[in-house]
């Protein structure tokens, strides 16, 4: 995403502290916390800390002063270029910063009022991107696939609604879901925090965000620009959250911590506006229809409802591409009103043996592995038919790396023939038998 375009989905800027729209208390509270936690005293260290320009701390320092709560303590660093007023809280704001924290341990960036987010959602949403062919394309083209396949996703990808991708396992699903989140490639504006009557949850997760701002920070003029929008948010690639066999429905729900009295949004919360993966759905311990039927309500509807610790329940935006992928069949697992509401449901089939003599090429010339045609040949027309010829994707990389092992413990350089194939299969499946114990 270039300047240009983050520009134009970028939060507004704040000019006072009435644009953050907190509650006077809540700002207090906060700056108070912040200023008993961190002993940050000077107004540009607070700014970067609270996220909210040099103006408004300013302006909620002034607040304060005014009720006795910090004290002035004159100009620091005397005769510098960049001498500050420092403050210090006072006793009576020593006192109420541990009383605010005894209700919330939450200090730091300013949070983002539920309906201010819920706008900027719509400003940068999923919905809004042009999936392209060349995308898609640019961004699996390390996989061999069906020529069929991508006229199939790129519309989906496209829509931004549910993608349900199923069939044999071993034909790179998972891939192919790594590949849709790659070929996303802009950026969005995920906010550190956000507020609903009066709890804050904590959005940005360095593990599921990953921050792209230091992209703007290097030449002036980008760095002026850069500051300009909100400063609560962290500008990031569109996220994207992979889940597997330990999902669980509480996943999807608000984190509270009792001793902090804080709360951590759910999965789906922090992946809004980029890519939830249900990977291997069937192999969760709750069934794959609890699961589905979990998400009806986002996936109708855009939106999600979620619960604080009081029982209180409140809608959030629901703005992310889900991406469920299984190997089972959907009519085993879903009955069809599940079914009807998830928008595309794509076969993703093992290869013809031209598309995986393709694979095996490619994976034998990554892999420094010289190709046999005398092995080739013995494996097609000898193991193969011993599996009614059924290709899978991941089965040249198995074999190669079954026969790479074989050739290091023989001593031997980097070689495939017939007899190599022979011992590499033995390793790929497990013979049918009854062990007596």
């Amino acid at each position: 995403m270039n300047v240009q375009q983050s520009d134009m989905i970028a939060p507004p800027g704040l000019k006072t502290a009435s644009d953050l729209g907190l509650t006077t208390v809540m700002m207090r509270d906060i700056l108070l916390k912040t200023m008993f936690r961190t002993n940050l005293e000077r107004i540009t260290d607070l700014e970067r800390v609270l996220c909210v320009p040099a103006r408004v701390v300013q302006e909620l320092i002034d607040m304060v002063r005014d009720l006795s709560l910090v004290e002035a303590m004159g100009t620091m660093h005397a005769g510098a270029q960049s001498s500050e007023m420092g403050y210090r809280l006072s006793d009576t704001g020593k006192a109420r910063a541990l009383d605010a924290l005894s209700q919330s341990e939450y200090f730091g960036a300013m949070p983002v009022p539920m309906e201010v987010y819920a706008k900027q959602v719509k400003r940068q949403s999923i919905r809004n991107i042009t999936m392209t062919r060349n995308q898609l394309t640019g961004a699996m083209g390390h996989l061999i696939l069906p020529d069929n396949l991508l006229d199939q996703l790129g519309p989906a990808v496209g829509s931004g609604r549910s993608i349900l991708m199923y069939g044999p396992p071993g034909n790179g699903k998972s891939s192919i879901s790594n590949g849709i989140r790659d070929a996303l490639g802009d950026k969005i504006y995920v906010p550190k925090a956000i507020e609903y009557s009066g709890q804050i949850i904590t959005v940005y997760d360095p593990i599921v965000h990953s921050s792209a701002e230091e992209d703007f920070e290097n030449p002036d003029s980008l760095r002026r620009k850069a500051k300009k929008y909100d400063r609560r948010y962290v500008l990031c690639d569109r996220p994207t959250v992979i889940t597997g066999g330990e999902l669980t429905l509480d996943m999807l729900d608000l984190v509270y911590n009792p001793t902090a009295r804080t709360y951590t949004a759910s999965l789906q919360l922090k992946s809004t506006g980029g890519v939830f993966i249900v990977d291997d759905l069937g192999r969760q311990s709750e069934p794959p229809q609890a699961l589905v039927n979990r998400w009806i309500v986002p996936l109708e509807e855009n939106k999600d409802i979620l619960a604080l610790q009081s029982g209180e329940k409140f809608e959030v935006p629901f703005d992310t591409l889900v991406i469920f992928s299984t190997n089972f069949h959907p009519n085993k697992i879903f009955d069809r009103a599940a079914l009807r509401r998830i928008f595309y449901k794509i076969k993703i089939d093992g290869p013809d043996q031209e598309d995986y003599l393709k694979i095996f090429a490619m994976v034998a010339k990554k892999r420094k592995m010289p190709l046999s045609q005398e092995a080739l040949i013995h494996l097609l027309k000898n193991k193969y038919p011993t599996i009614d010829n059924i290709y899978a994707n991941y089965q040249p990389i198995f074999l190669i790396d079954q026969m790479i092992s074989i050739c290091e413990f023989e001593g031997i350089p980097n070689q495939m023939s017939p007899e190599l194939i022979d011992r590499a299969w033995e390793n790929m499946f497990v013979k049918e038998e009854e062990i007596i114990h």
